[in-house]
């Protein structure tokens, strides 16, 4: 069954292009292809005299009708500047109208090329815009280096905040220790100071009755 339909599809193809006209350039002077039937469509190729193509539209739409070229390229065309046959061509004929048709390409490069300079000549409006635009960007960029210089300085700044927070909270760590370590030994001063007075008081309290008691006896004595 696939076989079958390959076989007529193929059949298909080749009657349609078994009876597709084939028409040539008849016009002295070579023509364009154009991707739309009108004068001002835009160019796809030049065909020169005797150019064979196919005709695939034969109704002609103001004086066009669309044709395919030998690439394969579609587009439309003038239909009386066609021929169903294969007009005679001379060579010299062919090559001097050649010639001459890329002698006015080269003019008309030219002159595009010639407007343009005078679009960028000194003065010119084009040139005004091309330099205020210019300095737009210019002063663009400079603002961007600005910001950019600022945020640098403001991250350096923040940064030795930062490290100066850090110094301060390491001082007043070291401080607590230090005021803690002297509260210790302090403390440790004061219990010195209490042992050693209730030794002394201890001490005296042996001492003193023993004195008022020789004292005593002294007294006795006479």
């Amino acid at each position: 069954m696939n076989k079958l339909l390959i076989v007529l599809f193929v059949l298909l193809i080749t009657s349609h292009f078994a009876h597709a006209d084939t028409i040539y350039i008849e016009d002295e002077q070579n023509l364009t292809l154009r991707n739309a039937p009108s004068i001002h469509a835009k160019g796809l190729k030049v065909l020169t005299v005797g150019y064979p193509l196919t005709l695939i539209e034969n109704q002609s739409k103001f004086d066009f009708i669309k044709v395919r070229a030998l690439d394969g390229t579609e587009g439309y065309i003038k239909e009386r500047f066609t021929s169903k046959k294969a007009p005679l061509i001379d060579p010299k004929d062919v090559a001097t109208k050649t010639i001459t048709q890329l002698q006015v390409d080269n003019g008309n490069l030219r002159t595009e090329i010639n407007d343009l300079k005078g679009k960028l000549t000194p003065g010119s409006s084009l040139e005004k815009s091309l330099a205020n635009e210019r300095d737009q960007l210019a002063r663009e960029l400079n603002d961007l280096k600005k910001t950019a210089a600022s945020a640098y300085q403001l991250k350096n700044e923040r940064d030795e905040l930062q490290e100066r927070v850090v110094n301060v909270e390491r001082d007043l760590q070291q401080f607590k220790l230090e005021n803690q370590s002297l509260k210790d030994t302090a403390s440790q001063d004061w219990f010195l100071y209490g042992g050693l007075l209730s030794l002394i008081g201890v001490v005296l309290g042996f001492i003193l009755p023993k004195l008022s008691w020789r004292r005593k006896n002294s007294w006795d004595s006479f």
